[in-house]
Protein backbone atom coordinates (compact mmCIF):
# COMPACT_ATOMS: atom_id res chain seq x y z
CA UNK A 1 0.00 0.00 0.00
CA UNK A 2 1.59 3.42 -0.73
CA UNK A 3 0.73 6.12 1.23
CA UNK A 4 1.28 10.07 1.02
CA UNK A 5 2.48 11.49 3.98
CA UNK A 6 2.70 15.58 4.03
CA UNK A 7 5.24 16.58 7.17
CA UNK A 8 5.26 20.30 8.02
CA UNK A 9 8.90 21.51 8.58
CA UNK A 10 10.83 25.14 8.13
CA UNK A 11 13.31 24.69 5.92
CA UNK A 12 16.33 27.27 6.52
CA UNK A 13 16.89 29.91 3.52
CA UNK A 14 13.88 28.52 1.64
CA UNK A 15 10.34 29.51 1.99
CA UNK A 16 8.78 26.04 1.14
CA UNK A 17 7.22 24.14 4.68
CA UNK A 18 6.17 21.45 3.03
CA UNK A 19 7.32 18.26 1.77
CA UNK A 20 5.58 14.63 0.55
CA UNK A 21 6.82 11.45 1.08
CA UNK A 22 5.74 8.44 -1.12
CA UNK A 23 5.74 5.24 1.50
CA UNK A 24 5.70 1.61 0.57
CA UNK A 25 4.59 -1.18 2.98
CA UNK A 26 5.49 -0.99 6.41
CA UNK A 27 8.06 1.96 6.46
CA UNK A 28 8.06 3.68 9.56
CA UNK A 29 6.67 7.08 9.56
CA UNK A 30 8.67 7.99 12.55
CA UNK A 31 12.03 7.90 10.26
CA UNK A 32 10.29 10.33 7.58
CA UNK A 33 10.26 12.96 8.87
CA UNK A 34 14.12 12.41 9.56
CA UNK A 35 14.58 11.84 6.47
CA UNK A 36 12.02 14.82 4.95
CA UNK A 37 14.18 16.94 6.82
CA UNK A 38 17.41 16.34 4.90
CA UNK A 39 16.23 15.77 1.32
CA UNK A 40 14.54 18.93 1.97
CA UNK A 41 17.75 20.62 3.14
CA UNK A 42 19.75 19.10 0.71
CA UNK A 43 17.58 19.99 -2.60
CA UNK A 44 16.58 23.54 -1.45
CA UNK A 45 19.95 24.15 -0.79
CA UNK A 46 20.80 23.31 -4.41
CA UNK A 47 17.67 25.09 -5.59
CA UNK A 48 17.10 28.67 -5.13
CA UNK A 49 15.32 30.70 -7.32
CA UNK A 50 14.95 30.15 -11.09
CA UNK A 51 17.17 33.12 -11.69
CA UNK A 52 20.31 33.43 -8.98
CA UNK A 53 20.53 36.93 -10.55
CA UNK A 54 17.71 38.53 -9.05
CA UNK A 55 17.16 35.86 -6.18
CA UNK A 56 16.25 38.07 -3.12
CA UNK A 57 19.24 37.35 -0.11
CA UNK A 58 17.43 35.48 2.74
CA UNK A 59 17.48 37.40 6.30
CA UNK A 60 20.17 35.62 8.79
CA UNK A 61 18.73 32.27 10.32
CA UNK A 62 19.83 31.14 13.32
CA UNK A 63 21.81 27.40 13.47
CA UNK A 64 19.96 24.89 11.94
CA UNK A 65 19.34 22.23 14.74
CA UNK A 66 21.50 18.81 14.93
CA UNK A 67 19.51 16.00 13.54
CA UNK A 68 19.70 12.41 14.04
CA UNK A 69 20.24 10.73 10.53
CA UNK A 70 17.96 7.61 9.47
CA UNK A 71 19.59 4.37 10.33
CA UNK A 72 21.04 2.49 6.75
CA UNK A 73 20.30 -0.96 6.70
CA UNK A 74 23.67 -2.28 4.97
CA UNK A 75 22.70 -4.60 1.53
CA UNK A 76 23.20 -8.32 2.45
CA UNK A 77 25.01 -9.13 -0.82
CA UNK A 78 24.62 -12.61 -2.66
CA UNK A 79 27.09 -14.82 -2.53
CA UNK A 80 28.79 -14.58 -6.09
CA UNK A 81 27.95 -16.83 -9.48
CA UNK A 82 31.02 -18.57 -10.58
CA UNK A 83 29.62 -20.09 -13.84
CA UNK A 84 26.61 -19.31 -15.97
CA UNK A 85 23.42 -21.16 -14.56
CA UNK A 86 20.45 -21.74 -16.72
CA UNK A 87 16.78 -21.97 -16.22
CA UNK A 88 14.64 -23.96 -17.19
CA UNK A 89 10.22 -23.71 -17.42
CA UNK A 90 9.62 -26.45 -15.85
CA UNK A 91 10.71 -29.31 -13.72
CA UNK A 92 15.04 -29.52 -13.46
CA UNK A 93 17.26 -30.99 -16.33
CA UNK A 94 20.81 -31.62 -15.84
CA UNK A 95 22.52 -28.35 -15.81
CA UNK A 96 19.34 -26.38 -15.40
CA UNK A 97 17.63 -25.22 -12.42
CA UNK A 98 13.27 -25.58 -12.25
CA UNK A 99 11.25 -22.99 -12.50
CA UNK A 100 7.35 -23.67 -11.58
CA UNK A 101 4.01 -22.11 -11.03
CA UNK A 102 5.10 -21.53 -7.45
CA UNK A 103 8.71 -20.23 -8.13
CA UNK A 104 8.94 -17.34 -6.04
CA UNK A 105 12.34 -14.87 -5.17
CA UNK A 106 14.36 -15.01 -2.11
CA UNK A 107 16.87 -13.28 -0.78
CA UNK A 108 19.25 -16.60 -1.66
CA UNK A 109 17.08 -18.11 -5.06
CA UNK A 110 15.34 -16.98 -8.29
CA UNK A 111 12.38 -17.12 -8.80
CA UNK A 112 9.07 -15.09 -9.82
CA UNK A 113 8.68 -11.51 -8.79
CA UNK A 114 6.64 -8.15 -8.37
CA UNK A 115 3.52 -10.37 -7.58
CA UNK A 116 3.48 -11.79 -11.05
CA UNK A 117 3.57 -15.40 -11.92
CA UNK A 118 3.37 -16.84 -15.59
CA UNK A 119 1.89 -19.97 -16.69
CA UNK A 120 4.06 -22.77 -16.80
CA UNK A 121 3.40 -25.66 -19.06
CA UNK A 122 5.32 -28.41 -21.56
CA UNK A 123 8.35 -26.58 -21.04
CA UNK A 124 7.16 -22.79 -21.60
CA UNK A 125 6.83 -19.40 -18.89
CA UNK A 126 4.07 -17.24 -20.77
CA UNK A 127 1.26 -15.47 -20.32
CA UNK A 128 -0.55 -16.75 -23.35
CA UNK A 129 -3.26 -15.21 -24.54
CA UNK A 130 -2.62 -11.72 -22.80
CA UNK A 131 -0.57 -8.62 -22.45
CA UNK A 132 0.49 -9.21 -19.06
CA UNK A 133 3.80 -9.10 -18.23
CA UNK A 134 6.09 -11.01 -15.62
CA UNK A 135 9.33 -10.73 -14.04
CA UNK A 136 12.19 -13.22 -12.74
CA UNK A 137 14.47 -12.28 -10.48
CA UNK A 138 17.82 -13.67 -9.86
CA UNK A 139 19.53 -12.90 -6.60
CA UNK A 140 23.14 -11.45 -7.24
CA UNK A 141 26.38 -9.41 -6.45
CA UNK A 142 26.47 -6.12 -8.13
CA UNK A 143 28.63 -6.58 -10.88
CA UNK A 144 28.18 -7.06 -15.28
CA UNK A 145 25.83 -10.22 -16.58
CA UNK A 146 24.88 -11.91 -19.88
CA UNK A 147 21.74 -13.03 -19.77
CA UNK A 148 20.88 -15.36 -23.00
CA UNK A 149 17.30 -16.13 -23.14
CA UNK A 150 15.50 -18.96 -25.88
CA UNK A 151 12.02 -16.81 -26.32
CA UNK A 152 8.94 -17.78 -27.64
CA UNK A 153 5.91 -20.21 -26.96
CA UNK A 154 2.98 -22.19 -28.39
CA UNK A 155 1.02 -18.67 -29.69
CA UNK A 156 3.12 -16.22 -32.18
CA UNK A 157 4.53 -13.48 -29.92
CA UNK A 158 6.00 -10.25 -30.02
CA UNK A 159 8.55 -9.63 -27.14
CA UNK A 160 10.16 -6.70 -25.41
CA UNK A 161 12.31 -7.45 -22.66
CA UNK A 162 14.02 -4.85 -20.34
CA UNK A 163 15.85 -5.26 -16.96
CA UNK A 164 15.79 -3.93 -13.44
CA UNK A 165 13.74 -0.29 -13.90
CA UNK A 166 12.34 -0.58 -17.30
CA UNK A 167 16.09 -0.43 -19.06
CA UNK A 168 15.04 -1.46 -22.50
CA UNK A 169 16.59 -4.44 -23.75
CA UNK A 170 14.89 -6.31 -26.34
CA UNK A 171 12.60 -4.41 -28.64
CA UNK A 172 9.60 -6.35 -30.20
CA UNK A 173 10.89 -9.70 -30.81
CA UNK A 174 9.03 -11.72 -33.05
CA UNK A 175 8.34 -15.65 -32.71
CA UNK A 176 5.85 -17.73 -34.71
CA UNK A 177 3.87 -20.29 -32.82
CA UNK A 178 5.50 -22.90 -31.77
CA UNK A 179 8.92 -21.72 -32.80
CA UNK A 180 11.89 -20.50 -30.32
CA UNK A 181 14.02 -16.94 -31.05
CA UNK A 182 17.13 -16.96 -28.92
CA UNK A 183 18.51 -13.85 -27.48
CA UNK A 184 21.30 -12.44 -25.53
CA UNK A 185 22.16 -8.87 -23.42
CA UNK A 186 24.18 -7.89 -21.18
CA UNK A 187 22.99 -6.19 -17.44
CA UNK A 188 24.71 -3.70 -14.56
CA UNK A 189 23.73 -4.80 -11.11
CA UNK A 190 24.44 -2.03 -8.60
CA UNK A 191 24.02 -1.44 -4.70
CA UNK A 192 24.84 1.46 -2.94
CA UNK A 193 28.03 0.37 -0.64
CA UNK A 194 31.15 0.50 -2.37
CA UNK A 195 34.94 0.21 -1.45
CA UNK A 196 37.06 3.24 -1.71
CA UNK A 197 40.50 3.33 -3.07
CA UNK A 198 41.71 3.48 0.36
CA UNK A 199 40.01 0.53 1.24
CA UNK A 200 37.50 2.16 3.40
CA UNK A 201 33.72 1.25 2.81
CA UNK A 202 31.75 4.57 0.71
CA UNK A 203 27.92 4.76 0.07
CA UNK A 204 25.40 6.42 -2.17
CA UNK A 205 23.72 8.73 -0.35
CA UNK A 206 20.16 7.55 -1.87
CA UNK A 207 16.83 9.68 -2.53
CA UNK A 208 13.87 8.33 -0.94
CA UNK A 209 12.32 7.16 -4.53
CA UNK A 210 15.27 5.56 -4.81
CA UNK A 211 14.80 3.25 -1.50
CA UNK A 212 13.71 -0.49 -2.80
CA UNK A 213 14.32 0.67 -6.28
CA UNK A 214 15.10 -2.04 -8.80
CA UNK A 215 17.91 0.09 -9.46
CA UNK A 216 19.84 -0.79 -6.28
CA UNK A 217 18.71 -3.72 -5.21
CA UNK A 218 21.11 -7.24 -5.04
CA UNK A 219 19.47 -8.87 -7.92
CA UNK A 220 18.88 -8.63 -11.24
CA UNK A 221 15.49 -8.56 -12.74
CA UNK A 222 14.34 -8.96 -16.25
CA UNK A 223 10.92 -7.77 -17.35
CA UNK A 224 8.77 -10.18 -20.47
CA UNK A 225 6.20 -8.05 -21.63
CA UNK A 226 4.36 -7.82 -25.13
CA UNK A 227 1.87 -9.67 -26.77
CA UNK A 228 2.05 -13.44 -25.60
CA UNK A 229 5.16 -13.02 -23.73
CA UNK A 230 6.89 -16.06 -23.35
CA UNK A 231 10.20 -18.28 -22.65
CA UNK A 232 11.77 -21.92 -22.17
CA UNK A 233 15.23 -21.26 -20.69
CA UNK A 234 16.93 -18.34 -19.32
CA UNK A 235 20.83 -18.47 -18.43
CA UNK A 236 22.64 -16.11 -16.01
CA UNK A 237 26.59 -15.71 -16.76
CA UNK A 238 28.99 -13.46 -14.66
CA UNK A 239 31.24 -11.30 -16.91
CA UNK A 240 33.91 -11.56 -15.29
CA UNK A 241 37.71 -12.44 -16.05
CA UNK A 242 38.14 -12.95 -19.64
CA UNK A 243 34.61 -12.51 -19.79
CA UNK A 244 34.80 -8.95 -18.66
CA UNK A 245 33.57 -6.38 -21.25
CA UNK A 246 33.42 -2.70 -21.47
CA UNK A 247 30.80 -0.41 -19.31
CA UNK A 248 29.01 2.56 -20.07
CA UNK A 249 28.73 4.66 -16.95
CA UNK A 250 25.98 6.92 -16.89
CA UNK A 251 26.12 10.12 -14.94
CA UNK A 252 23.40 12.50 -15.17
CA UNK A 253 20.07 13.93 -13.89
CA UNK A 254 16.25 13.02 -14.16
CA UNK A 255 16.58 13.24 -18.41
CA UNK A 256 19.16 10.20 -17.78
CA UNK A 257 18.14 8.21 -15.12
CA UNK A 258 15.79 4.93 -15.23
CA UNK A 259 12.58 6.28 -14.49
CA UNK A 260 10.61 3.33 -12.77
CA UNK A 261 7.26 4.37 -13.50
CA UNK A 262 5.37 5.27 -16.64
CA UNK A 263 4.50 7.09 -18.90
CA UNK A 264 8.27 8.49 -17.37
CA UNK A 265 11.16 7.92 -19.40
CA UNK A 266 14.27 8.87 -20.22
CA UNK A 267 17.01 8.41 -23.09
CA UNK A 268 19.50 6.66 -20.23
CA UNK A 269 17.07 3.66 -19.74
CA UNK A 270 16.35 3.28 -23.38
CA UNK A 271 20.33 3.39 -24.51
CA UNK A 272 20.64 -0.26 -23.62
CA UNK A 273 18.25 -1.29 -26.96
CA UNK A 274 20.51 -0.02 -29.17
CA UNK A 275 23.83 -1.98 -28.35
CA UNK A 276 24.97 -5.70 -28.69
CA UNK A 277 26.22 -7.59 -26.45
CA UNK A 278 29.78 -6.59 -25.36
CA UNK A 279 29.16 -3.54 -24.03
CA UNK A 280 27.09 -2.98 -20.82
CA UNK A 281 25.39 -0.18 -19.93
CA UNK A 282 25.59 0.97 -16.22
CA UNK A 283 23.08 3.85 -15.54
CA UNK A 284 23.99 5.80 -12.26
CA UNK A 285 22.16 9.02 -13.87
CA UNK A 286 19.37 9.91 -10.68
CA UNK A 287 16.59 12.45 -10.53
CA UNK A 288 17.27 15.93 -9.42
CA UNK A 289 21.20 15.70 -9.62
CA UNK A 290 23.63 18.72 -10.53
CA UNK A 291 27.32 18.01 -10.94
CA UNK A 292 27.58 19.70 -7.67
CA UNK A 293 25.33 16.94 -5.57
CA UNK A 294 26.66 14.03 -7.98
CA UNK A 295 29.81 14.79 -6.42
CA UNK A 296 27.88 15.10 -2.86
CA UNK A 297 25.96 12.47 -3.02
CA UNK A 298 28.90 9.87 -3.23
CA UNK A 299 27.64 9.00 -7.27
CA UNK A 300 30.73 9.58 -8.99
CA UNK A 301 32.89 8.20 -6.10
CA UNK A 302 31.08 5.05 -6.56
CA UNK A 303 31.61 5.12 -10.30
CA UNK A 304 35.70 5.74 -9.79
CA UNK A 305 35.73 3.53 -7.29
CA UNK A 306 34.89 0.31 -9.88
CA UNK A 307 35.62 2.12 -13.35
CA UNK A 308 38.46 0.29 -15.04
CA UNK A 309 40.60 0.81 -18.58
CA UNK A 310 38.47 0.42 -21.52
CA UNK A 311 35.52 1.45 -20.24
CA UNK A 312 33.33 5.03 -21.03
CA UNK A 313 31.90 7.26 -18.61
CA UNK A 314 28.52 10.13 -20.29
CA UNK A 315 28.08 12.18 -18.39
CA UNK A 316 25.30 15.20 -19.02
CA UNK A 317 24.28 17.93 -16.19
CA UNK A 318 22.81 21.21 -16.68
CA UNK A 319 18.98 20.91 -15.59
CA UNK A 320 19.82 21.22 -12.33
CA UNK A 321 23.22 22.93 -12.36
CA UNK A 322 21.57 25.65 -13.56
CA UNK A 323 18.91 26.49 -10.46
CA UNK A 324 22.20 26.79 -8.41
CA UNK A 325 23.36 30.50 -7.31
CA UNK A 326 26.80 31.21 -8.99
CA UNK A 327 26.97 27.45 -10.30
CA UNK A 328 29.16 27.72 -13.31
CA UNK A 329 32.41 28.39 -12.01
CA UNK A 330 31.51 24.83 -9.89
CA UNK A 331 30.22 23.25 -12.93
CA UNK A 332 33.02 24.06 -15.52
CA UNK A 333 35.72 22.98 -12.41
CA UNK A 334 33.18 20.00 -11.25
CA UNK A 335 33.09 18.75 -15.28
CA UNK A 336 36.67 19.44 -15.87
CA UNK A 337 37.60 16.87 -12.55
CA UNK A 338 35.56 14.43 -13.94
CA UNK A 339 37.05 14.26 -16.93
CA UNK A 340 40.69 14.32 -14.81
CA UNK A 341 39.67 11.34 -12.53
CA UNK A 342 38.21 9.25 -15.03
CA UNK A 343 41.31 9.57 -17.51
CA UNK A 344 43.14 8.67 -14.51
CA UNK A 345 41.93 5.31 -14.34
CA UNK A 346 42.35 4.63 -18.05
CA UNK A 347 38.79 5.13 -18.74
CA UNK A 348 37.34 7.68 -21.56
CA UNK A 349 35.42 10.41 -20.67
CA UNK A 350 32.44 11.38 -22.96
CA UNK A 351 30.82 15.01 -22.51
CA UNK A 352 27.51 15.33 -23.55
CA UNK A 353 25.22 18.64 -23.86
CA UNK A 354 22.07 18.61 -22.53
CA UNK A 355 19.23 18.16 -24.45
CA UNK A 356 16.37 21.01 -25.01
CA UNK A 357 12.92 21.93 -23.30
CA UNK A 358 9.74 22.38 -24.96
CA UNK A 359 10.08 25.74 -25.56
CA UNK A 360 9.32 27.28 -28.86
CA UNK A 361 8.95 30.72 -29.99
CA UNK A 362 6.26 32.67 -32.11
CA UNK A 363 8.34 31.23 -35.16
CA UNK A 364 8.55 27.46 -34.54
CA UNK A 365 11.83 27.35 -33.25
CA UNK A 366 13.51 26.00 -30.03
CA UNK A 367 13.82 28.28 -27.16
CA UNK A 368 17.72 28.45 -25.35
CA UNK A 369 16.43 27.82 -21.66
CA UNK A 370 19.58 26.23 -20.51
CA UNK A 371 21.79 29.56 -20.60
CA UNK A 372 25.44 29.42 -20.84
CA UNK A 373 25.39 25.49 -20.09
CA UNK A 374 25.54 23.67 -22.95
CA UNK A 375 28.07 26.37 -24.33
CA UNK A 376 30.23 25.77 -21.18
CA UNK A 377 30.02 21.85 -21.78
CA UNK A 378 31.45 22.16 -25.53
CA UNK A 379 34.25 24.28 -23.76
CA UNK A 380 35.26 21.69 -21.49
CA UNK A 381 35.12 19.24 -24.03
CA UNK A 382 37.66 21.56 -26.25
CA UNK A 383 39.95 22.62 -23.65
CA UNK A 384 40.35 19.16 -21.85
CA UNK A 385 40.10 17.59 -25.39
CA UNK A 386 37.26 15.25 -24.48
CA UNK A 387 34.92 13.90 -26.66
CA UNK A 388 31.18 15.30 -27.48
CA UNK A 389 28.25 14.19 -27.82
CA UNK A 390 26.47 17.73 -29.10
CA UNK A 391 22.67 16.47 -27.94
CA UNK A 392 22.11 20.23 -27.58
CA UNK A 393 21.86 20.97 -30.85
CA UNK A 394 20.41 17.24 -32.23
CA UNK A 395 17.44 18.15 -30.70
CA UNK A 396 16.94 21.52 -31.11
CA UNK A 397 17.02 20.36 -35.06
CA UNK A 398 14.97 16.92 -33.68
CA UNK A 399 12.29 19.17 -31.88
CA UNK A 400 12.26 21.69 -34.82
CA UNK A 401 11.38 18.93 -37.07
CA UNK A 402 8.98 17.50 -35.28
CA UNK A 403 7.14 21.22 -34.68
CA UNK A 404 5.17 22.12 -31.89
CA UNK A 405 2.15 19.75 -32.26
CA UNK A 406 4.92 16.95 -32.46
CA UNK A 407 7.14 17.62 -29.81
CA UNK A 408 3.98 17.66 -27.23
CA UNK A 409 4.38 13.85 -28.15
CA UNK A 410 7.67 13.77 -26.86
CA UNK A 411 7.19 15.22 -23.63
CA UNK A 412 5.32 14.36 -20.55
CA UNK A 413 2.32 16.31 -21.47
CA UNK A 414 -0.88 14.03 -21.01
CA UNK A 415 -4.88 14.57 -20.32
CA UNK A 416 -6.16 13.01 -17.02
CA UNK A 417 -7.25 9.58 -17.94
CA UNK A 418 -5.37 9.56 -21.47
CA UNK A 419 -2.64 7.14 -19.94
CA UNK A 420 -2.71 4.61 -17.03
CA UNK A 421 -2.44 6.43 -13.84
CA UNK A 422 -2.61 9.93 -14.78
CA UNK A 423 -5.18 11.30 -12.49
CA UNK A 424 -4.29 14.96 -13.41
CA UNK A 425 -3.08 16.74 -16.29
CA UNK A 426 0.38 17.47 -16.77
CA UNK A 427 2.11 19.60 -19.10
CA UNK A 428 5.82 18.88 -18.00
CA UNK A 429 8.61 20.65 -20.47
CA UNK A 430 11.52 19.04 -19.37
CA UNK A 431 10.76 15.15 -19.32
CA UNK A 432 10.18 12.46 -21.73
CA UNK A 433 8.04 9.71 -22.39
CA UNK A 434 8.79 6.31 -23.52
CA UNK A 435 8.25 8.13 -27.19
CA UNK A 436 10.76 10.97 -26.27
CA UNK A 437 13.42 9.31 -24.82
CA UNK A 438 13.58 6.31 -27.03
CA UNK A 439 14.53 9.20 -29.90
CA UNK A 440 17.41 11.21 -27.50
CA UNK A 441 18.66 7.77 -27.63
CA UNK A 442 18.72 7.33 -31.34
CA UNK A 443 20.78 10.89 -30.99
CA UNK A 444 22.97 9.17 -28.49
CA UNK A 445 23.66 6.30 -30.98
CA UNK A 446 24.12 8.57 -33.89
CA UNK A 447 26.89 10.46 -32.05
CA UNK A 448 28.81 7.31 -30.61
CA UNK A 449 29.15 6.64 -35.01
CA UNK A 450 29.91 10.35 -35.89
CA UNK A 451 32.68 10.67 -33.70
CA UNK A 452 33.90 6.85 -34.81
CA UNK A 453 34.02 5.50 -31.22
CA UNK A 454 35.33 2.38 -30.36
CA UNK A 455 31.82 1.28 -29.06
CA UNK A 456 30.84 1.97 -32.29
CA UNK A 457 31.00 -1.55 -33.42
CA UNK A 458 28.45 -3.03 -30.77
CA UNK A 459 25.73 -0.76 -32.15
CA UNK A 460 23.26 -2.95 -33.07
CA UNK A 461 23.67 -3.40 -37.01
CA UNK A 462 19.79 -4.12 -37.85
CA UNK A 463 18.84 -0.27 -36.48
CA UNK A 464 19.67 2.74 -39.06
CA UNK A 465 21.39 5.46 -38.18
CA UNK A 466 18.97 8.11 -37.05
CA UNK A 467 18.85 11.51 -38.79
CA UNK A 468 17.53 14.16 -36.06
CA UNK A 469 16.18 16.28 -38.77
CA UNK A 470 13.63 13.06 -39.70
CA UNK A 471 12.78 11.75 -36.80
CA UNK A 472 10.21 8.73 -35.93
CA UNK A 473 6.97 9.15 -36.80
CA UNK A 474 4.66 9.12 -33.32
CA UNK A 475 1.94 7.33 -34.20
CA UNK A 476 4.24 4.66 -35.33
CA UNK A 477 5.82 4.01 -32.14
CA UNK A 478 4.72 1.74 -29.36
CA UNK A 479 6.21 -0.15 -26.61
CA UNK A 480 4.18 -2.13 -23.97
CA UNK A 481 3.29 -0.70 -21.06
CA UNK A 482 4.78 -1.62 -17.40
CA UNK A 483 2.00 -1.79 -14.82
CA UNK A 484 3.49 0.49 -11.56
CA UNK A 485 4.36 -1.90 -8.40
CA UNK A 486 1.82 0.21 -6.67
CA UNK A 487 -1.45 2.71 -7.63
CA UNK A 488 -0.59 6.10 -7.77
CA UNK A 489 -0.71 9.59 -9.49
CA UNK A 490 2.14 9.21 -11.21
CA UNK A 491 1.74 12.56 -12.21
CA UNK A 492 2.89 13.49 -8.47
CA UNK A 493 6.02 11.35 -8.58
CA UNK A 494 9.39 13.54 -7.57
CA UNK A 495 10.43 13.48 -10.84
CA UNK A 496 6.96 16.35 -11.80
CA UNK A 497 8.70 18.89 -9.59
CA UNK A 498 11.92 18.73 -10.84
CA UNK A 499 11.15 20.83 -14.10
Amino acid sequence: MTRSTTISLKCYDSPIETISIYTKGNRMRSQLAVLAFALAATAYAQTPAADPATAPVAPPRAARPVMATPPIVPTVVPPALTHPVMYNCGGAKKNAEALLPNTLVSATSAGWDLKAAPTVANGICSTTGSSQPFFLSIPVPPGNYRITVALGGKQASTITVRAEARRLMLEKITTAAGKTVTKTFDVNVRIPEFTKPDGTQGRVRLKAREIGNLDWDPKLTVEFNGVNPAFHTLTIEPLVGDKAEPTLYLAGDSTMVDQDVEPWASWGQQLPRFFLPGVVVANHAESGESAISFLGEQRFAEIISIIKPGDYFFVQFAHNDQKVANGMPRYIQIMTDFVTQVRAKGATPIIVTAQNRDSFDADGHINDTLGGYPQASRKIAADTNTALIDLNAMSKIMFEAMGVEGANHAFMKFKAGSYPGVAHDISDTTHFNNFGAYELAQCIAHGIRMDNMPIAKFLDPSVRDFDPAHPDVFADFHLPYTPPQQQEDVTQIPQANLK
